[in-house]
């Protein structure tokens, strides 16, 4: 082991083109590397060399072992057998989380693991404040982040029980949560503790009124209870300010959260049983001023039993888009904002699919419903388990379809286009507002246009809009300004929203989709070639018999189905 005075260091930055230059004698870095690299360079000027060979497909083991061969130091792969409790004790977990570093022994040697060669300085640090001889090696960052969560994990299941028999107010809220939880009892049981019976009624009634989310916050006199039904918050509960912190600690237990930890973010999952049926909550805490805020999203698998039939297409529109999902190969994007049934709408394509006969795979963050039949797999960005990363896999695993849950890089988007060319049909997501965005969105990615051109078959965006009440519609004629709207249609009348005390006064009830599809055809793809303008591109495909989604909306009004003002409201 070499000391650490006769070791002379400069940042990963200053070395980049010698990196670049070394894994290119490797073998890890072709010209097409090389060239993507460049390009990634100057988009991102702010970003280090080594995460922008990452990006571009160079294996994180690859670039950190050719860094230290640069630097003149050690790297090695670690796992918690290489660590060295003792020097651990002395520094924290915490100080060794907040530099990302940890104490390493191997072949008798003790180093400082990092991630960068520029924590030289810790290391001298250390070998002050605990008199031993140390060196520096480097270690892949999702190695090291892996082992400091599982050492966190280890020391919150020592500590749980105490802290949880710290209020008795929630005690009775622990309980084993690796199974089911049937709420509704919980709620109803005059034995349970008010906190218990108030979450189990919370999320009960959400089922009952079929909320999509739940958000409980807190206000300077009370707590807040908010349910998103049909796309708006309505607020329909309220609960006692003191009863806030142990509702939130309830609910952090049930979803295996750490109670004690109220200054951070944390995401975790419920599974339930609600009015007789299986419910799926994901969970999110946030820390504000006047205490956590939770939002709890239910998923019901009753959602995904949908057929494509039910979900609103008109007649035109879901013969193209089952034509679409049978095609042998080719990427289909489906678009739109968080919450417009995206993900309703491709488990629905699933379903119309030959399962038995076609070897079907999903990537998703995450796994949002389980379909039988189908091999479902969830990434985490924490183990380097990405959507690219799960992608390359399921390809060596003869697929038929895939579906992607989102695009969201380059990379993803090159491995997405790869699949699509070697004869799968793969399925995916973007966030765009509409359907000829996706395109020009992929382009900007830094896929190549022809690329797109040729890959791409179909993109669908979508909305949900309000279904107007039953029970409560009436019918009106419309005004000068909506005649002119929807001239062509032969309409005399269309719905009013009145409200009653079916819908909660908002005079809708249940969503139904609004879509804009966009098939490409040879014209289509010639454009996309030739990287044009959105605007440009957009009217073209008007121009070959797009309807875009307000179009689609106006023809769901003509039908009796919605309103205009819910129509304007949701699309431009």
């Amino acid at each position: 082991m070499k000391p650490l005075d006769s070791i002379k260091i400069q940042p990963v930055e200053s070395h980049s083109k010698k990196l670049v230059n070394l894994l290119v004698e490797r073998g890890c870095l072709d010209d097409d590397g090389q060239q993507l690299v460049a390009r990634l360079q100057r988009q991102s000027r702010n970003r280090s060399i080594d995460t922008l060979l990452m990006d571009a497909g160079i294996d994180e083991v690859s670039v950190q072992q050719a860094i230290a061969d640069i630097s003149n130091l050690f790297f090695s792969t670690i796992s918690m057998e290489n660590l060295v409790p003792e020097l651990l004790e002395r520094l924290g977990l915490g100080w060794c989380k907040e530099h990302t570093v940890l104490p390493i022994c191997i072949e008798g040697n003790t180093y400082i693991a990092s991630t960068s060669v520029d924590e030289l300085f810790l290391t001298n640090d250390v070998r002050l404040e605990i008199g031993q001889k140390v060196g520096q090696m480097l270690a892949t960052k999702s190695e090291i982040i892996c082992i400091i969560e599982q050492l966190e994990k280890d020391i919150y299941n020592e500590q749980a029980a105490p802290v949880d028999q710290q209020d008795d107010l929630y005690s009775d809220a622990i309980e084993e949560t690796n199974g089911v939880i049937d709420l509704e009892e919980a709620a109803s049981d005059e034995e349970s503790s008010p906190v218990v019976r108030l979450v189990g009624e919370m999320i009960t009634r959400a089922v009952r009124e079929d909320a999509s989310d739940v958000h409980f916050e807190s206000s300077d006199d009370v707590s807040r209870i908010r349910f998103r039904i049909d796309g708006v918050l309505h607020e329909l509960m309220q609960a006692p300010k003191k009863l806030h912190g142990p509702v939130v600690s309830r609910i952090k237990i049930l979803a295996n959260l750490d109670i004690a930890e109220r200054r951070l973010p944390q995401d975790g999952r419920i599974r339930a049983t609600v009015l007789g049926r299986p419910i799926d909550l994901r969970v999110s805490t946030v820390p504000t001023p006047k205490g956590e805020k939770v939002v709890m999203r239910l998923l019901d698998d009753r959602n995904i039993r949908i057929g494509l039939d039910e979900l609103g297409f008109r007649s035109e529109a879901l013969e193209s888009w089952k034509h679409e999902i049978s095609s042998p190969h080719g990427i289909i994007l489906v678009t739109g904002p968080t919450g417009c049934g995206k993900t309703t709408t491709l488990y629905s394509s699933l379903q119309q699919m030959d399962r038995k006969r076609l070897n079907i795979s999903t990537v998703e963050d995450p796994v949002e419903y389980e379909l039988s039949g189908i091999t479902q797999i969830q990434v985490h960005d924490k183990i380097d388990m990405t959507f690219s990363r799960a992608l390359r896999a399921l390809l060596r695993q003869d697929p038929d379809v895939v579906l992607l849950g989102e695009i969201r890089d380059m990379e993803t988007a090159s491995v997405a286009i790869q699949a699509a060319m070697t004869g799968h049909l793969v399925l995916s997501t973007l966030h765009t507002n509409d359907a000829p965005s996706s395109l020009t969105r992929l382009i900007n990615i830094g896929i190549e246009p022809f690329l797109v051109a040729s890959a791409v078959n179909g993109v669908l965006a979508q909305r949900l809009a309000r279904r107007v009440c039953s029970k409560c519609v009436t019918m009106r004629a419309p005004t000068k300004k909506e005649s002119k709207l929807i001239a062509g249609y032969e309409c005399e009348l269309v719905p009013h929203a009145v409200g009653c005390s079916a819908c909660r006064g908002s005079g809708y009830s249940g969503r139904l989709g609004v879509y804009e599809l966009l098939i490409m055809d040879d014209e289509l793809r010639d454009a996309i070639a030739s990287n044009p303008t959105i605007t440009s591109f957009r009217n073209l495909a008007m121009k070959r018999g797009m309807k875009n989604l307000r179009h689609d909306g106006f023809a769901k009004v003509v039908d009796g189905l919605t309103t205009f003002d819910e129509i304007l409201r949701l699309t431009a």
